[in-house]
Parts: C-alpha cells; sequence; structure tokens
C-alpha cells in the first residue's frame, strides 16, 4: 500500500493576499471557492515550436531554445531561427532528446552554452559555442554516462545554476528499480559539477558528482535567491513532489525494495520512510492524483506584487501552472492556480524567469508549441 507523506501547513508568505487561505491538503491545487490570482496577462512570444524544453536568455535578450526532437532555435521579434549544430546523435525517443539549456554566465565573452540529451547509450551533457546561428560543440562531453532507457523513460534532464555558479542536474531514474539508490550510478539523483569542467565540486557529499539521491525522476530545479535548491518531481500515480535539497540526503524512492524485488516496483511509497527513515519528506505531495508538474521558477521582483517570491511550477498532463507560497523553512503554506495558465494552453513545461522579470513558459503538445511571456497585472 501507498502511504501519502504529509506535510506542516505554514503561514503564507507575508504580503501575498493573492493566495491567502489556499489549500495545502496537497491535493495539487486550490481549494473549493479559494482565491485564485486573477489578471496575469499572458503573451504569445514566439510559435511553431515541437516540445519545447527550456528557455535561455542570452545578454541581447534573445533566446536560445532546444526542442526534443533535436533542434536549438534562436528567438527575436517573435521568430524562430533554426541553429546550425550537429545534433546528430541526440536519441529522441519517447520522453527522451534534447531537454535542457543553460546559458553559461560569461557568454557575452566565451558565447557558450550547454545542453543535456539522450543519446543511443548515454545521456550526456555537451557545452557549445555559439557563433552567429551556428553552435560548435567545444566540450563533448562534459559529462557523459547518465543512464538511459532505450524508450527514452525517466530521463530527467534538468539543469540549472545555483547561486555560487555551479550546475545542478536532476537525473532520472530510467525506469530500472535499483538506480536511485545505487551511488554508483549517475541516475535518481542530483548531481552538482563544475560548470567548466564537469567534475564534482569540492564539498560535495560523497567527494564526486552526486548531491543527493533517492530520486524517481525530477523535471525542475529552482533556486530561491537565498539560495536553497528546490526540486520537482514525477511520482507514479500518485504523490508529484516538491522538495527541499539537502546535501547528500536521500530522498527514498526504491522500487527495488532493496533488492528484495525484480523489476520496477512502482506501488512502493514516492518516499519510503519505513525503508528509509532519515529519508527527507516532500514539502508538497500531490496525493491521490497527479500533475505530471515539471519545471520550476521563483517569481522575483516588486513587478510580481503580491505574488513576489512565490514559486511557479508547470504541469503536462495537469496543463497549468501551480503558485506555491514556501515559508522560509521551504514548507508549503498554499497552493493556488491562476485561471489564465489553468488548461488554456495545453500541457507546460519550461519555466524561466526573464531578464525582464517575467515568466517564460513553454507548452508540450508536440505540435505549434509555444513560449509564453506572463507577467502580473500590473507590470
Amino acid at each position: 500500500m501507498r502511504r501519502v507523506v504529509g506535510f506542516a501547513a505554514v503561514a503564507v508568505l507575508a504580503g501575498s493576499p493573492a493566495l491567502a487561505g489556499c489549500s495545502s491538503d496537497g491535493s495539487g491545487g486550490s481549494a473549493p471557492g479559494t482565491p485564485a490570482p486573477e489578471g496575469l496577462r499572458v503573451e504569445v512570444v514566439v510559435a511553431g515550436l515541437s516540445h519545447p524544453w527550456d528557455v535561455g536568455f542570452l545578454p541581447d535578450g534573445r533566446m536560445l531554445v532546444p526542442q526534443r526532437p533535436g533542434r536549438i532555435s534562436l528567438v527575436s521579434d517573435g521568430r524562430a531561427t533554426d541553429v546550425e549544430a550537429d545534433l546528430g546523435d541526440v536519441a529522441a525517443r519517447g520522453e527522451g532528446g534534447l531537454m535542457s539549456l543553460v546559458v553559461h554566465p560569461d557568454f557575452a565573452t566565451s558565447r557558450r552554452f550547454t545542453t543535456c540529451f539522450n543519446t543511443a547509450s548515454d545521456v550526456r551533457l555537451v557545452t557549445w559555442e555559439l557563433a552567429g546561428t551556428k553552435a560548435t560543440r567545444v566540450k563533448d562531453p562534459l559529462v557523459a554516462g547518465l543512464p538511459t532507457n532505450p524508450s527514452g523513460r525517466h530521463s530527467g534532464c534538468r539543469m540549472a545554476l545555483d547561486r555560487e555558479g555551479h550546475l545542478l542536474v536532476g537525473t532520472g531514474d530510467t525506469a530500472r528499480g535499483n538506480v536511485a539508490q545505487d551511488k554508483s550510478s549517475l541516475g535518481g539523483k542530483v548531481l552538482r559539477v563544475d560548470l567548466n569542467t564537469g567534475e564534482g565540486v569540492a564539498g560535495n557529499p560523497f567527494g564526486d558528482r552526486i548531491y543527493t539521491y533517492g530520486h524517481r525522476n525530477i523535471q525542475g530545479v529552482a533556486i530561491r535567491p537565498d539560495g536553497v535548491v528546490f526540486t520537482a518531481e514525477h511520482g507514479p500515480d500518485v504523490d508529484d513532489e516538491v522538495n527541499v535539497l539537502e546535501p547528500g540526503a536521500n530522498y527514498g524512492w526504491d522500487p527495488s525494495q532493496g533488492g528484495a524485488v525484480g523489476g520496477y516496483d512502482e506501488d512502493v511509497p514516492m518516499t519510503d520512510l519505513e525503508r528509509f527513515p532519515d529519508a527527507v519528506p516532500a514539502v508538497w505531495s500531490s496525493g491521490d492524483s497527479t500533475e505530471a508538474i515539471c519545471d520550476a521558477a521563483f517569481l522575483v521582483g516588486e513587478q510580481w506584487g503580491a505574488l513576489n517570491g512565490v514559486l511557479a511550477v508547470t504541469a503536462l498532463k495537469g496543463s497549468k501552472v501551480l503558485l506555491f507560497t514556501v515559508g522560509q523553512d521551504g514548507k508549503v503554506g498554499s497552493v493556488a492556480i491562476p485561471p489564465e495558465l489553468d488548461d488554456a494552453h495545453g500541457r507546460l513545461r519550461g519555466a524561466e524567469l526573464g531578464p525582464d522579470g517575467a515568466l517564460y513558459v513553454t507548452t508540450s503538445n508536440g505540435t505549434d508549441d509555444k513560449i509564453l511571456k506572463v507577467t502580473a497585472p500590473t507590470a
């Protein structure tokens, strides 16, 4: 029997009356009759894409957008231009393909960005240098050997830069029972590596690339301004999770039951506190249904008014954005769904705060996908 991990409700963030009174019962959305923020402005930046997975902003305001079938686009002035790049080894199958992208902080001088994608043999990170509309591999691989499933299932591959500039990589367990708890595997983990060398960062808890373990399939990594790292993770048919990362911690996913069963037993708890009493419980769990939550980003800046400091999380199956208020201790105080982003644009995947302070969200419907720009009513 699955056990839903609960959490303690905490006070709503000060100055967030638009979310006051929302449910924190793990239901995945606002309680009936609970006011949700209204009046968000949603504009289409560009259309005609295919499964855009991420948005990387360049210093001149253009966007680099990886698309899962194996294409990178430069987006400017409402138009998408294909980047000339050797992506012939991208294995686009099922959930896998060309996924996350991070623009290097020194892009103005280095012209570098890093992608994460499936190949026939692994999931790997590759660093590129952009000249005009042509990208050339300059570090191939930056990191290799992340496990992959031939079907592409549970490929993970979400990247983000922490406050120190280190690269965090959320990986999937490739739907194999022993991977998440196996610290000799890079699957089912969050990795913390040097952006330039791909090596583990000094101070990592296990002396290598692994930062946390026991994950099922991380799809979102968000860094709060104070440096606390939040992740969004797919559950099986219950218990999508929002987690707060603690170095070296186990997050309790073990579909092999310690090797006692073969295959991939998804009837185990998402966070198995009986098998792993020291595992870190989720700060939010969806409970008996799932939204297939995906990417995550904090809304930061006075332009967001009452929503300043809220964690925005996209959902694939749920076709919505969920807005979480979180306390300083990381626990979720309330959840709300803005009507403008509730089943209005199909499946939603990427979420990135732009240099202009707006939230940029990508759709993932497969045809005529879009990048949406979301701003507060007063912005």
